[in-house]
C-alpha cells in the first residue's frame, strides 16, 4: 500500500511540473481569451445521438437539459419535483394523475405544443416495440394516458407509485406528435441528428462524436422555471484525453469541464488560468458482501460477526482524506444523505482494526480467511481497502476488472465482495437506491433478505411521505445492523471553469448549463463581447 501511495505522490508532482511548464509556454497570452457570447465546454463521452429517448449516459442527460423539456423538472435548489411543461397537476386518487399544460410552448420548428404531443410521446415510450430507454421505468407503473382537453392530459397508474413525477421529470422528453414516423414507417433514428425539442437551446450544428453547437431559443416560453439563459451559444466538444482538455483550459479555448479528477482540478486551479468548484454528487461508494452465501453456503461472509468485522476494518476517514479528497462525505447508511428518506441514524462502524480481528476470531477465524475483493474503478481506493483488510488479518486478493466482467460474475453468483458505486439515476429519493439494490429479483442483492425486500416494496407502493420515511428508516437500520454493506462515501464532483464564468454547482451532481453566465451578465445576455 505504501508503495502505491508513493507512486501516487510522484505522479502528482510530475503532473504539477508538466502543468507549470505548459503554463510557461502560454505565458505570452493573458490566459483569458476575449470571450464573445460563446461558452465552450468539453465532455469526455462522445455524443453520437441527439435524442435522449434512446440514450441514458450522463453526457446525453446534460445535453437534454438544454435542448428538451419535460412535464416536470427537478428543482436544482430543493431537489423537489415541480411543473415545467405542466402548468399544474393534481392526483385525483393514488392512481389517477391530471396534468394541465402550458399554452405558450413551442417546439424549435415553431409549432405549438398541445396535449396531443404529450399523449403521443407517452404512448410511444410505453410501447416496448419502440425500444425507448424509459419504457422499463414508465411501463412498470403507467397503465394508460389520455387527452382530456386541448391542454390537459390524464395518466392512469397501475398502482400508487411515489416516483411518478420523478420519472416524468428525467426520463421522458416531450416529442412532437409523429416525430418517429417517416414515410409511414417507424424510424427510431428520426431525431438522432436533427433534434426538434422544447428546451431553452436548439441544435444549430452537429458533428457526431465531435461537436454540438447550441443556440439560445428565442421563442422559449417566458415564465419557464428554467429561466432565460444568459449565454447565447454553447459549443460542446468531445475531448476524451485529459491532457488535451487541460491544454484547452490553459490556452483559453475551453471554458468548462466537469467530473475532473481531483489532482488535475487542483493543478489547473493552481495555475491561475482557471478556477475549481467542488460539489457533491448523487453517487455513493460501498462494499457489498455475500451474506446469502451465493458463492458458497459456508462462506465466512454468511456470519454476522465477520461482516461487522469487515466494516470495522476499513479506514474510511483516511481514504476520504488522502485519496478521494475535497467534497467527499463519509456515509453510515446505504444511501446518499440528500435523498428523501435517507437517515444516517443507523448502527455505525468506526475504524477499529483490533475490534475487527476480535470479531473474526469470535466467528471462528482467529487466523483470518481468504477473501476476493472485486473492483472496477478507483484503483487507489480499492488498493487501500484491500490493504486495510489485510492489516486486520485477512488473506485478500484484489481482483480489478472492467464493469461488464464484474456484472457477469455477479449475475453468476461468483462474487464474495465487491467495491461498487451507485448514482441512483441522479434521484434525490432513497427509493432509487433501495428499490434497485435490495429487491429479490436483482443480482445486485447479495443478501437475499426477504423481510428487508418486503419493507422496501411496501414503501414503494405508497405516496404517504410519513409512511415511506418510517419504512425506509426500518430498512436502512436493518441493512446496517446486519452489515450487508460497508457504506463508504459520497463521491465529489469537480468542475474546472474560466475565472469569469459563474456556474451554480448542483446539489445532485447534474450540471445544468442553462444556469451558467459570465460575470458580465449584461454583455453575455445581449450576445455582446465581454
Amino acid at each position: 500500500m505504501h508503495g502505491s501511495r508513493i507512486r501516487h505522490h510522484r505522479y502528482a508532482a510530475l503532473l504539477a511540473i508538466m502543468l507549470v511548464g505548459l503554463a510557461a509556454l502560454l505565458s505570452g497570452c493573458s490566459g483569458q481569451r476575449t470571450h464573445d457570447h460563446v461558452l465552450d465546454v468539453a465532455f469526455q463521452s462522445e455524443i453520437s445521438n441527439l435524442d435522449h429517448t434512446y440514450t441514458t449516459k450522463r453526457a446525453y442527460i446534460i445535453l437534454s437539459q438544454l435542448t428538451d423539456d419535460y412535464l416536470f423538472l427537478v428543482d436544482p435548489k430543493t431537489l423537489d419535483y415541480k411543473p415545467l411543461l405542466a402548468k399544474s397537476y393534481h392526483f385525483e386518487n393514488d392512481t389517477t394523475l391530471d396534468v394541465k399544460l402550458r399554452h405558450d410552448v413551442h417546439f424549435h420548428d415553431g409549432s405549438k405544443m398541445t396535449a396531443r404531443d404529450v399523449v403521443y410521446t407517452y404512448r410511444f415510450v410505453m410501447d416496448p416495440a419502440n425500444g425507448a430507454r424509459a419504457q422499463q421505468h414508465i411501463g412498470q407503473w403507467l397503465k394508460s394516458v389520455e387527452q382530456t382537453g386541448p391542454y390537459s392530459v390524464r395518466f392512469h397508474l397501475k398502482y400508487a407509485y411515489p416516483l411518478a413525477l420523478r420519472d416524468m421529470a428525467i426520463t421522458v422528453p416531450i416529442r412532437k406528435a409523429g416525430s418517429y414516423t417517416v414515410d409511414g414507417k417507424l424510424d427510431k433514428s428520426a431525431l438522432a441528428t436533427h433534434e426538434n425539442g422544447l428546451g431553452p437551446y436548439k441544435v444549430v450544428a452537429f458533428s457526431p462524436g465531435h461537436e454540438v453547437t447550441l443556440q439560445r431559443f428565442d421563442d422559449y416560453y417566458q415564465d419557464s422555471p428554467k429561466g432565460r439563459p444568459a449565454i447565447k451559444t454553447i459549443r460542446i466538444h468531445t475531448i476524451t484525453d485529459w491532457g488535451a482538455a487541460q491544454a484547452g483550459v490553459l490556452s483559453g479555448e475551453l471554458d468548462w469541464l466537469y467530473n475532473v479528477p481531483s489532482l488535475i482540478a487542483r493543478n489547473l486551479a493552481a495555475s491561475g488560468y482557471a478556477k475549481r468548484e467542488v460539489g457533491s454528487s448523487m453517487r455513493i461508494g460501498f462494499i457489498e458482501l455475500d451474506a446469502a452465501g451465493l458463492v458458497a453456503k459456508n462462506d465466512p461472509l454468511t456470519k454476522l460477526k465477520v461482516r461487522r468485522g469487515i466494516n470495522y476494518a476499513i479506514d474510511r476517514p483516511a481514504i476520504v482524506k488522502n485519496l478521494v479528497g475535497k467534497g467527499a462525505k463519509i456515509i453510515d447508511a446505504a444511501c446518499n444523505p440528500v435523498q428523501f428518506g435517507c437517515t444516517q441514524d443507523v448502527r455505525r462502524y468506526d475504524y477499529d482494526p483490533a475490534k475487527a480481528k476480535r470479531l473474526f476470531a469470535e466467528a471462528g477465524y482467529p487466523h483470518g480467511f481468504k477473501l476476493t475483493l472485486w473492483a472496477y474503478r478507483e484503483p487507489y481506493v480499492s488498493q487501500a481497502m484491500a490493504h486495510d483488510l489485510r492489516a486486520a488479518g485477512l488473506d485478500v486478493s484484489l481482483r480489478y476488472v472492467k464493469l461488464p466482467v464484474l456484472n457477469k460474475a455477479r449475475s453468476g453468483g461468483r462474487i464474495q465482495a465487491y467495491f461498487g458505486t451507485w448514482g441512483a439515476g441522479g434521484t434525490a429519493d432513497v427509493a432509487a437506491t433501495l428499490d434497485v439494490m435490495w429487491n429479490m429479483g436483482t443480482d445486485r442483492n447479495l443478501a437475499r433478505d426477504e423481510e428487508l425486500a418486503r419493507t422496501i416494496a411496501a414503501a414503494s407502493r405508497t405516496r404517504d411521505k410519513t409512511v415511506r420515511k418510517r419504512l425506509y428508516r426500518k430498512a436502512l437500520r436493518r441493512i446496517a445492523e446486519q452489515a450487508y454493506w460497508v457504506p463508504l462515501y459520497v463521491f465529489p464532483q469537480n468542475y474546472v471553469m474560466s475565472n469569469d464564468l459563474i456556474f451554480p454547482v448542483p446539489r445532485d451532481g447534474l450540471p445544468r448549463l442553462y444556469r451558467a453566465r459570465w460575470a458580465d451578465t449584461s454583455a453575455a445576455a445581449s450576445g455582446g463581447a465581454r
